[in-house]
């Protein structure tokens, strides 16, 4: 159900969770609070939290699913290629293809339903089951290392590294073009596109604070494959900020000119990979430090550019 509510005098000061649930008879004001969590319910076109005290004018917007839909995630028999394991974390090098988690739309064939299937009380892990375990995403189409939660206390412990920017994330990159330096920063605030709701963008008015560091590992004829530091973890953020340089990632879809988007792609999805992850373990404190190896399918992408210099 989609909603569109304009905050008047009787509804000022009350908090945006408690606003939802007397909207809906079907949306609790639990359940209320995980679609704020997670975005799907905006207030003047910003993400708020459940607690934020709505003011006279304020435009709330977004959908709460159905009463009637199904929205149980099943534990599905799907391989994962676990890096790690202890009784406290998973680390997964992620496939390129593979949902992390379920959507409207999308129930089955996610991260989450195999992580359900290897390890059942996963489950109870995080407020929102359809979400059970994940500390943080990456793109259906991004390969590579995520950490995953196996307890509360690791999930809560993970969240705040993550949020404090203990966690260092490193990406192999494949860009359209040779940049003019051998490395770089790009800081450029991120935020949802003004008229594509569905996509990001370089927003100086309403995005938040995004910056990434970048450095050439390879240079090819028509490309570079680039080191990629993120300092902050915005949705889509390598791929926005480098088609804002315009040095496109290869094989996007999406984040490309115009000109290019109907073209015959280079790669059959965008060259990005989840190179490297170091983080404090949630039990021990000790510093643990990952590096998963290039897919085939970016392998295979690079040797085309190198058959070219």
């Amino acid at each position: 159900m989609k909603i569109n509510i304009t905050i008047d005098d009787e509804q000022k000061d009350t908090r945006l969770d408690t606003v939802i649930s007397n909207h809906s008879k079907t949306c609790s004001r639990s359940k209320a609070t995980v679609l704020i969590n997670n975005s799907n319910i905006l207030v003047n076109n910003k993400k708020k939290k459940p607690g934020y005290r709505v003011s006279l004018g304020d435009i709330i917007s977004g959908s709460i699913p159905d009463a009637g839909i199904d929205t149980r995630v099943l534990p599905e028999k799907i391989p994962l290629n676990i890096k790690y394991e202890d009784d406290h974390i998973m680390v997964i090098n992620k496939r390129a293809g593979l949902v992390v988690h379920p959507a409207p739309g999308n129930r089955s064939g996610t991260l989450v339903n195999a992580l359900l299937f290897h390890e059942p009380e996963i489950k109870w892990v995080g407020n929102d089951h359809s979400r059970s375990g994940i500390v943080h995403r990456l793109d259906k189409d991004t390969s590579g290392l995520m950490v995953v939660a196996k307890t509360s206390k690791a999930l809560h412990f993970l969240q705040k590294e993550f949020k404090q920017r203990r966690v260092v994330k490193k990406y192999l990159a494949l860009v359209s073009g040779n940049l003019s330096t051998d490395q770089g920063e790009i800081n450029l605030p991120i935020g949802r596109h003004p008229v594509k709701r569905k996509i990001m963008a370089i927003n100086h008015e309403n995005g938040r604070p995004a910056r990434t560091c970048w450095k050439v590992k390879k240079k090819f004829k028509t490309a570079c494959l680039m080191e990629v530091l993120l300092k902050t973890g915005r949705t889509h953020q390598i791929r926005v900020h480098f088609y804002a340089i315009d040095h496109p990632l290869i094989g996007d879809r999406v984040y490309q000119p115009r000109r290019y988007r109907k073209k015959k792609n280079l790669a059959p999805r965008q060259m990005l990979h989840s190179w490297q992850l170091s983080f404090r373990h949630p039990y021990s404190g000790k510093k643990m430090v990952f590096e998963a190896e290039l897919p085939d399918d970016f392998l295979q992408t690079e040797s085309r550019f190198e058959s070219l210099l």
